[in-house]
């Protein structure tokens, strides 16, 4: 199929499969899962960052119970804090995708070096 024939053009690298789950079912996040699980795919990821919503909890939940564990998820988008980043870990992502909670732990890091307040990063979360 046409995965595997990307894989095979990759040449040895990491392939990711973005199946964007704020815009489909869960018929048909099921559905991914088995295409993505019988290709040559090393990760299915739930999000660009830039369509409607990210990741939810549901649907790493999904991702995880309907991939072998061969198949790697990756949670992008929609992830706004570290307590988000450990739930998405707790269900089952193997890879977070979000600038935003490095912003943060950042901030943390340097308040705490500093002493003063966290200044919380700007809401915009980009993932590639």
């Amino acid at each position: 199929g046409e995965i595997e024939r990307v894989k095979q053009a990759c040449g040895g690298r990491v392939l990711k499969v973005i199946v964007e789950t704020c815009l489909l079912s869960v018929e048909e996040k099921t559905a991914m899962c088995r295409v993505v699980s019988e290709s040559a795919a090393d990760f299915i990821k739930t999000s660009t960052g830039f369509s409607t919503g990210g990741a939810t909890a549901d649907d790493v939940r999904l991702l995880r119970a309907c991939c072998p564990p061969h198949v790697k998820v990756k949670a992008a988008g929609g992830i706004a804090s570290l307590a988000d980043a450990e739930e998405f870990i707790r269900l089952g992502a193997d890879r977070l995708g979000t600038s935003r909670v490095v912003k943060i732990a950042m901030a943390q890091e340097q308040a705490a070096q500093t002493g003063t307040e966290v200044q919380e990063p700007d809401a915009q979360d980009t993932t590639y």
